[in-house]
Parts: structure tokens; C-alpha cells; sequence
């Protein structure tokens, strides 16, 4: 047999290991240990079991070549595979604009790289629920648009379309909250922006909400009057005011905490408010009797009683006002606020098709007919302007780096501590 090559054997007899002597050539005694001097006498057998042998003189030299060349081929996609997971810090261990109330321990770096803070949102601090609280619903709000897709005709029927504004918003703002809370720890600036563009996305689902009222939850009493024909341009400016003041809020924030808590809150309860003003109506007249409940009012009420726990948790701080640092990781209220508010999200969808189901030939026979201008346009214009909001102030954040890194004297961690 050729010197050097390696073959399983079965039921071979493992020798003691003595100082020199080899395998012999002979195939009926390949198995035994004989000594290179005819003088000694070859060891017995210990004890027989299952061994990889070497055919050749050396043999246990090349046997461990073979081992050595084993494990480092097995060690290669091992250290491939172990990826450093970023560190926490603790609160104050980060500069205060990262700070949140009542939460001690699990912050991520303040200057994360984008591969940290992806991979962050594999390890547990205090951010990773709140991204997949709105990461995992964007997907069921995508599989829903998908089944619609499949028994609405969302290109050529007009009816159609404030649903379709709607189903696409529903899915962009838990996506973009879910992008906003993964990349808020790469700087200072990047913080900033990431939420002014979830803001944005919050504006621009309540015009999705806006346009789905106004065709389809709309009371009877109420269609065609100057309030239904002008209840879509009111929306955009609803959004512009929303994007605007919870943007200027976050320049209050260390300064002013309290102002910019209210601020921000204020902004989001206006639009809600005048959205849900034809919702409260009809719920009115059926509590007096003027007309029979039915599964859309009820999915409309489950989800007012949503909206109405999402704004308390969002301005109560509970439950970690009352045990900070006790839920630093899981139960906090961001947390109870993502997942009130998606649930929310669910029962109006739940209400908002329901009513397009079940009021179309009414609303068809009273000249309801939705528009492009009103539906998709209102969509278009909007985008853009929320977007021209978010850029003017965004612009300052990014010329202060650009600025001080134009400086000769500044470091680099001078630029990032500012």
C-alpha cells in the first residue's frame, strides 16, 4: 500500500504505544504491532475497538499531521461564525440626549457602527423589544395588503383606493418606527433624524386614516357637506402641523423635557382628534338608539379603546415609574405602547374594510365616488411636503458635523462628544 494514506478499520486491536517498531506490510497482519528489533517481543493487546490507522513506517507522526489538519478545518467556520455581539452601558454611561426616563441598564453604544446596530437587534437591551414589536406587524399588515391584493381591484376601481392608501401606511409606519429604534445609537444627529422620520411616517398614517374615514366611516348625516368635502386638504395640514411640532419638540428635549413631552403629544392628539370626529358621531347616535350596532362599530370601538390606552402609556412612564430599572429589558411602557398601538391598528383595519364592504352601494347611490386627486394625490403631496419638513430640520444637525470637522484643530472624538 502506498505510504501516507489513511483507511478506516473496524474491530482493529490497539497495541501499547511503544518507542519505535512499525505496521507490518502483510495485509493478514496489518492490524498487529510488531517491534523493529526481532529481539522484543510485541506487546499484547490492551483492548480492541473501532481506530483509524496508518498503513506505513511513521505512521503515528502522520496520524497526528492528519488530526492537527481536522480540527483546524473545523475550527475555520467556527470562528467565522462567533460574531462579538455589541456592549451595554448603563444610564449614565451615555450622554443624556440617549437617556431615557427610568431606565437604568441595557443602553447600546452612543456611537454605534450599522452593523452594531443590527446586531443589537439580536441581543436583549433595551431597545430590542420595541424594534420587533413593530418589525414582526409590518409583516402581517404586508400578508393583509397581499390577501386584498388578491380580491380587490386596487389598479381600476376608484372605491378602492382610499383602502389602498391606507393598507400601505399601516405597513410603512411600523417599519419605519421599527428602523428609527434599530439606528438611533450610531450618533447624536443620527438619533434625531431617525425619529423625525418616524414622526413623519406616524403624520402620514394619520392621513391614511383621514382618507379612509372620510369615504368610508363617514356618517350618513355628514356626507357631502362642507366638513366631507374639505376633510381630506384639512388632513394635510394636520400632517404638516404633526411632523412640524413633534420635530421642533426633540430640540426642547434637554432643556426642556416636560414642554417637549407636551409638545410632542399635542402634535399627535390633534390630528387623531379630527380624524375620529365622524367615528365619535356615529357612535353617539347608536348609544341613543339611532342605529344598530354592527361588527364594524364594534371594531372601531376596540380600537378607539386601543388608541385611548396607547396614549396613556405613552405619557404615564408606567410601569417604570413605579420600579425603575426593574424593566429596563421587557414590560416598559414604550414597549406596552408599540404593542397597544399595532393591536389598535388591527381592529381599525378590522372596522375601516368592514365599512367598505357594507356601505359601498349607499355611498355609490349619494354620489360618493373617490377621486385620485383625493386619494393617492393627497398621498403624493403630502409625502412631499413631510419630507421638506424633515429635511429643513435635519439640515442643521448634518452641517454641525460637516462644520466642525472642517475645523484643523478638532479631533474625532471631539466632533462626536459634541
Amino acid at each position: 500500500m502506498s505510504e501516507g494514506r489513511v483507511f478506516p478499520v473496524w474491530r482493529g486491536i490497539r497495541a501499547g504505544s511503544g518507542v519505535g517498531g512499525g505496521w507490518s506490510q502483510g495485509w493478514g497482519r496489518c492490524l498487529r504491532w510488531e517491534s523493529d528489533s526481532p529481539d522484543q517481543k510485541a506487546r499484547s493487546p490492551v483492548f480492541d475497538y473501532p481506530v483509524w490507522v496508518v498503513l506505513c513506517r511513521g505512521g503515528r507522526a502522520r496520524l497526528r499531521e492528519v488530526c492537527q489538519r481536522g480540527r483546524g478545518a473545523i475550527r475555520l467556520p467556527t470562528e467565522m461564525l462567533s460574531i462579538k455581539l455589541p456592549q451595554l452601558f448603563d444610564i449614565h454611561q451615555v450622554p443624556k440626549v440617549f437617556r431615557e426616563d427610568n431606565i437604568i441598564s441595557g443602553y447600546r453604544h452612543p456611537h454605534s457602527s450599522a452593523l452594531d446596530c443590527v446586531l443589537s437587534s439580536f441581543q436583549m437591551n433595551n431597545e430590542t423589544i420595541n424594534i420587533w414589536t413593530h418589525f414582526l406587524p409590518t409583516w402581517y399588515f404586508l400578508w393583509r395588503f397581499c390577501v386584498l391584493c388578491s380580491t380587490l381591484n386596487f389598479l381600476t376601481d376608484s372605491y378602492t383606493w382610499p383602502l389602498l392608501v391606507y393598507m400601505l401606511l399601516i405597513c410603512v409606519y411600523p417599519f419605519t418606527s421599527s428602523c428609527a429604534h434599530t439606528f438611533s445609537t450610531m450618533s447624536s444627529e443620527s438619533r434625531h433624524i431617525c425619529y423625525f422620520f418616524d414622526y413623519g411616517a406616524l403624520s402620514l398614517y394619520s392621513l391614511g386614516c383621514a382618507i379612509s374615514y372620510g369615504y368610508y366611516v363617514m356618517p350618513d348625516c355628514w356626507v357631502n357637506t362642507w366638513l366631507h368635502q374639505h376633510f381630506v386638504p384639512i388632513a394635510i395640514g394636520n400632517t404638516l402641523f404633526c411632523t412640524s411640532l413633534s420635530c421642533y419638540s426633540r430640540f426642547l428635549e434637554l432643556q426642556f423635557p416636560q414642554r417637549s413631552k407636551a409638545l410632542r403629544t399635542g402634535a399627535f392628539i390633534v390630528p387623531f382628534i379630527f380624524d375620529t370626529v365622524p367615528l365619535f358621531y356615529r357612535i353617539l347616535l347608536c348609544c341613543g338608539g339611532s342605529c344598530s350596532p354592527t361588527d364594524a362599530l364594534s371594531s372601531h370601538c376596540y380600537h378607539l379603546l386601543f388608541a385611548f390606552l396607547t396614549c396613556f402609556l405613552f405619557t404615564a412612564h408606567l410601569p417604570e415609574r413605579l420600579a425603575p430599572g426593574r424593566f429596563d429589558y421587557f414590560g416598559h411602557s414604550h414597549q406596552l405602547f408599540h404593542v397597544s398601538a399595532v393591536v389598535g391598528t388591527h381592529f381599525q383595519m378590522e372596522g375601516v374594510i368592514a365599512d367598505m364592504m357594507s356601505r359601498r352601494s349607499w355611498l355609490a347611490a349619494h354620489g360618493v365616488t373617490p377621486s385620485f386627486l383625493g386619494t393617492i394625490g393627497a398621498l403624493a403631496v403630502s409625502l412631499v411636503l413631510n419630507l421638506g419638513i424633515i429635511g429643513i430640520f435635519s439640515a442643521p444637525l448634518l452641517w454641525k458635523p460637516c462644520r466642525s470637522s472642517s475645523q484643523p484643530h478638532s479631533s474625532t472624538c471631539e466632533c462626536k462628544e459634541q
